[in-house]
């Protein structure tokens, strides 16, 4: 018998212009600080933008933008709070400040409740931070919702590089647009990143140098957007 949730998240979605999948092939590459700031950039040039954070593995977005004491507001399904000009929505809602030790069925039952009952309106860029690597999260919602573009990150390591390669063969072979490959913490002026990426035939859309300021920024979203980092990320946001 099929799921109705499922039907229900078209309707969710159907007023997104454009949802992008911020992704990476294994953690600890800034995954979710780029779907943040990029986040923040497109609602200062003046879009309407969602966030949502649906990495079990260990969702930070909040912690990111420094997110307290807002809540989700029942109306027929759960519509997410205002939060620095966007619209915000997290597992965390759900899990707290615990791990969500997930597996299987339980991911893409947890996965489609959330689409499911978030209710977004319109918007011109709904950002997903996706959980690392090609998981269930990740088949998932390429199943389940059609018009979903790719933003890949990955950082100078060859071994970080590798599980990425693999992301993009499935994508590919799925025939899922992939908008192009940041690589972030950047420190080094070799090219070998991007001449790999675009051997695959993707788009390179730009290096990210490490950047010390960081740490210090984490939850002071004033401070983030003045970083390096948001500058690149400004760029990037323009090729989109």
């Amino acid at each position: 018998m099929a799921d109705p949730r499922i039907s229900v998240i078209n309707e969710r979605i159907k007023e997104i212009r454009n949802i992008i999948t911020v992704s990476s092939g294994k953690g600890g590459v800034g995954k979710s600080l780029v779907a943040s700031t990029l986040a923040l950039t497109l609602t200062k040039k003046g879009y309407s933008v969602g966030l949502f954070d649906l990495d079990f593995t260990s969702p930070s977005t909040h912690v990111i933008l420094g997110i307290e004491g807002v809540q989700p507001k029942e109306n027929k399904g759960l519509v997410p709070p205002s939060v620095h000009g966007l619209k915000y929505m997290s597992i965390v809602y759900y899990s707290g400040e615990h791990a969500s030790p997930l597996r299987g069925v339980d991911v893409s039952n947890a996965l489609i409740e959330l689409l499911a009952i978030t209710k977004w309106g319109k918007l011109d860029f709904l950002v997903v931070d996706m959980p690392p690597g090609i998981g269930d999260a990740t088949l998932d919602l390429l199943r389940l919702i059609k018009n979903i573009k790719f933003l890949i990150v990955t950082t100078s390591s060859l071994l970080a590089f590798e599980t990425v390669r693999k992301l993009i063969s499935l994508l590919k072979a799925l025939k899922v647009p992939i908008i192009g490959i940041v690589e972030n913490m950047k420190m080094n002026n070799t090219k070998s990143i991007q001449q790999k990426v675009q051997r695959l035939g993707v788009t390179f859309l730009g290096e990210i140098p490490f950047d010390i300021k960081i740490e210090e920024s984490i939850g002071k979203t004033n401070k983030l957007l003045k970083t390096i980092f948001a500058e690149k990320i400004d760029e990037i946001a323009s090729k989109i």
